[in-house]
């Protein structure tokens, strides 16, 4: 079972505005923190990580890119 399976429906989107505050709070731009919280196949720990450790944003979501297709939030 996925994660956005967990979350009712009236808290996905707390969940996706507050998972864009964290990618905003690590630098990643207005577009990208946007997908990147929607999207819960990205593993939010691993971009901030990444970055945290002088991982370009670009390359950060490359190397976190999912695997199997995306799964919106």
């Amino acid at each position: 079972m996925s994660a956005e399976h967990l979350i009712p429906a009236a808290g996905r989107q707390d969940v996706v505005a507050w998972r864009e505050r964290r990618l905003r709070a690590a630098g990643f731009d207005v577009p990208d923190s946007g997908l990147l919280a929607g999207d819960c196949g990205y593993d939010l720990h691993e971009l901030i990580s990444l970055v945290e450790a002088g991982c370009p944003h670009g390359l950060a979501m490359r190397i976190a890119a999912p695997i199997e297709d995306p799964h919106p939030c």
